[in-house]
């Protein structure tokens, strides 16, 4: 694919995405954006001097002839006050946000604003954003919410967005189609691949299998039927739902052009695909999918606004990478013992580190990044033997986790790359999190009297669902049902469990999770047990996803007749020694305990940590979904 004139720059918006908001402290400040070329630019905050940003203070990494990635860390001699509205600007050549991207900001402001709040007394959370579900957008509840008139205090202190901010593995084929145009229009940097029928991302975008049959680029091997269907084929799931991965990501300017096309309008603006070659049946499907594709692509305006006026701190989750990442021993066997899939899994996880992990904990990027920026070893391909080097120490790396040192305190989970693998049986599920990150975890959570844990699987799940979980586990066929959940795995469950009972450890407990495409919220109660602990378990999901409705229907009933209090069955679960209270959607039926409608999680807390007001905003436009507590 040949790359855009070398004058073709100087058509281009300086900035392509942001800038995002991401961690965000009284003495320090980190942003995120994109630009066409390094650029040189200017912080002006309020009350403050302006703040040139140059190679201290920013990072740039380029990721193609005009796409640079710029990493914004600033530390501050002053602090900055808290609970107070504070407006901020980003100049390029003496030019505002005003003037270089003007939809993000609010009525007739002239600049964004953030607020740096002392306390969390307010979050809004979710994950699983696939952009062609046919939902609507619910990051434009947060858009919403932040155009509402509201004082200070009355800003959400952030936005966790707990996995799949991407879905890698399931793209729709006008996406794919646009990322294509995107690395062209952009000339992001080729690769060598090994494994591969193709031998470089060149000759893949041009491939006729290119488009809904990527399987079929894959060695014609008997030997890489697993690899086959686990990447490309679409693992059937006729419990939960299917796949669909055959168009699924390869290389790292795929994944790059997918987080520019899904955070901002900007880059839609660079571009105008036409559909490929495809079959008439391919072709219905493609007309489809390009509806839903615009649809989403008309609320990336307010995407972009929301997330450069609010903290975004965010963890991945399987579909960030692919689906069922890690799941078993047996799958990272298959996975990472083939160059080909290797290179799939770790391009995502690059991409990943430098779009969402950097931005969550920066001092613990220091080397890797270095090594990022070093990957474009001439004006078009990438370095193949710094990119293994890169992405086996990205498999090693253990700090994607972060605590924050608010009140109450924010722990945010890695359950992904520090799992408990099972010695029985290399087909069974792993445990979420092993022995020494559980460890850890517990040390953390010490002496607090209220914590916030981020874990993208709810610890606390349906019952039935997970039931359904185990039995397939059992048989052998845990790739089948997703079988990813805290009690899959006996180890890891006791230890959680022991987690939540120890002395030490905190009074009031809230877990945020998404990941299962429905929300609910459980309020969980150790028995025999006085001085508690509290903890509530809030589930929103998904930020443009949901469960097949007519099936969620069933398990939510047949949930409430199995699992009721007085049922024995509770005495078959790892739970047993607790009891679980479930909290009713206000306008659900009679009996439902579980809410399906895309949209956003808000949680409002009071002065010990605990919630006081949990809410569900939907994204369909409908009013927000309370979630009651039983009287």
């Amino acid at each position: 694919m040949p790359l855009p004139p070398p004058d073709d720059h100087q058509s281009l918006p300086p900035v392509l995405v942001g800038p995002l908001l991401r961690r965000l402290e009284p003495t320090r400040l980190v942003l995120w954006l994109v630009g066409t070329r390094p650029l040189s630019l200017t912080l002006r905050l309020q009350g403050m001097k302006d703040i040139s940003l140059d190679a201290s203070t920013c990072s740039v990494i380029p990721v193609g002839a005009h796409a640079f990635v710029h990493l914004i860390d600033v530390s501050l001699e002053t602090a900055l006050p808290w609970d107070t509205l504070i407006e901020y600007d980003v100049l390029i050549d003496g030019s505002g946000i005003a003037d270089w991207a003007p939809h993000l900001l609010y009525g007739d402001a002239h600049c964004p604003n953030f607020v740096l709040r002392s306390r969390i007394d307010q979050v809004l959370h979710g994950s699983c954003r696939k952009p062609h579900y046919p939902a609507a957008d619910g990051l434009l509840c947060v858009d919403r919410l932040l155009a509402t008139a509201h004082e200070a205090l009355e800003r959400p202190a952030l936005l966790m967005m707990s996995g799949d901010q991407v879905y890698a593995d399931d793209v729709a084929g006008p996406m794919l189609r646009a990322i294509h145009a995107l690395i062209q229009r952009l000339g992001l940097f080729d690769e060598h691949l090994e494994g591969a029928v193709v031998s470089d991302s060149a000759t893949l975008y041009g491939h006729p299998a290119s488009y809904y049959h990527r399987a079929d680029l894959l060695p014609a091997l008997e030997s890489n039927e697993t690899l086959r269907e686990r990447f490309f084929g679409g693992a059937r799931k006729p419990i939960f739902t299917s796949s669909s991965a055959d168009n699924h990501l390869v290389t790292f300017a795929e994944v790059m052009a997918m987080y520019l096309l899904v955070w901002s309008p900007t880059p839609w603006t660079l571009i105008s695909p036409q559909p490929p070659a495809l079959t008439p049946e391919r072709l219905e499907r493609y007309v489809l999918e390009q509806t839903r594709i615009d649809e989403f692509k008309a609320g990336l305006g307010g995407v972009g606004r929301a997330m450069a006026h609010l903290p975004c701190l965010m963890i991945f989750d399987d579909h960030d990478v692919t689906d069922d990442w890690n799941l078993s021993a047996q799958w990272e066997e298959t996975a990472y013992g083939h160059p080909f899939s290797k290179r799939i899994i770790g391009n995502a996880l690059l991409a990943y580190m430098v779009c969402q992990g950097w931005g969550n904990n920066p001092d613990a990027f220091g080397a890797v990044l270095e090594k990022t920026r070093l990957l474009s070893a001439t004006e078009r391909y990438l370095d193949s033997t710094l990119q293994d080097e890169l992405i086996d120490e990205l498999l090693r790396f253990q700090n994607w986790h972060y605590v924050l040192p608010t009140t109450p305190a924010l722990v945010v989970l890695d359950t992904r790359t520090r799992r408990w693998r099972s010695e029985m049986n290399l087909k069974q599920p792993s445990g979420l999190l092993d022995w020494e990150a559980l460890s850890e975890l517990q040390q953390e959570l010490l002496d607090h009297p209220s914590a916030i844990i981020v874990s993208p699987a709810p610890i606390f799940g349906v019952k039935l669902i997970e039931t359904v979980q185990r039995v397939f586990s059992w048989c052998g066929f845990p790739l089948l049902v997703d079988a990813e959940n805290w009690m899959a795995h006996r180890g890891a469950a006791q230890v959680i469990l022991n987690i939540f009972r120890h002395s030490r450890t905190p009074g009031n407990y809230v877990v945020l999770s998404g990941d299962v495409h429905y929300s609910f919220v459980y309020e969980v109660f150790i028995r025999h047990r006085k001085a508690g602990p509290r903890i509530w378990q809030i589930t929103s999901s998904g930020i443009k996803n949901e469960f097949p409705r007519a099936l969620l229907e069933w398990f939510d009933r047949l949930n409430r007749w199995l699992y009721s209090p007085r049922s024995p069955l509770n005495w078959l679960t790892k739970r047993r020694r607790m009891r679980i209270v479930p909290h009713v959607p206000e306008h659900a039926e009679a009996g439902e305990r579980l809410w399906n409608s895309a949209g956003i999680g808000q949680v409002l807390f009071n002065e010990k940590g605990q919630p006081r007001e949990i809410y569900q905003h939907n994204a369909d436009g409908s009013p927000r979904t309370r979630m009651v507590a039983p009287q």
